[in-house]
């Protein structure tokens, strides 16, 4: 079986004491609902990547953007041996100072952290192995595999690359 498609949209803009911020939000519903995490989802048929982030960064913050401001800055293959069924890969993506202000929907409740220090203890513990790496603006490939709990990581394979990886 193929693995889904998804994609993730990290925004990034300069807070109000000059350091910069991403934008996260805490899933209220759905896989990983309680975790904080990057705003996207799946990539739709006929979508490509950049489309289907620009259209579920509106879909859960209401904040709009062009696919083609987006910068894809990973690719992380997950891998959950004890569920295949959520195995799936994501392209994920950067944009700087999207206008407006995030809003709260029924599935993500948007918030600004430090982009030098995301809240890494309450997301999925793959974050720890990539995240701050794309938040300092580094690309890379990664495969994670998930332990029997679903819950850390078993194992993970992290490769920066010099170019933004493709899809």
């Amino acid at each position: 079986m193929e693995r889904p498609q998804t994609c993730l949209c990290f925004v990034v803009r300069t807070g109000a004491d000059g350091r910069d911020e991403v934008l996260l939000g805490r899933k209220k519903r759905g896989l990983g609902a309680g975790k904080v995490v990057g705003l996207g989802g799946h990539v739709e048929p006929g979508e490509g990547a950049a489309q289907a982030a620009a259209r579920e960064l509106a879909e859960e913050s209401g904040l709009r953007v062009d696919p083609a401001a987006l910068r894809p800055v990973a690719v992380v293959d997950w891998v959950f041996p004890a569920r295949p069924a959520w195995d799936m890969w994501v392209t994920a993506f950067t944009v700087r100072d999207v206008p407006g202000e995030p809003a709260e929907t029924d599935e993500i409740e948007p918030a600004w952290f430090p982009v030098d220090a995301p809240p890494l203890d309450a997301m999925w513990d793959d974050a720890r192995y990539w995240l701050p790496q794309v938040l300092a603006g580094r690309f890379l490939r990664a495969r994670i595999a998930f332990a029997a709990d679903c819950e850390h990581v078993a194992d993970a394979d992290v490769v920066l690359t010099e170019h933004p990886p493709a899809p």
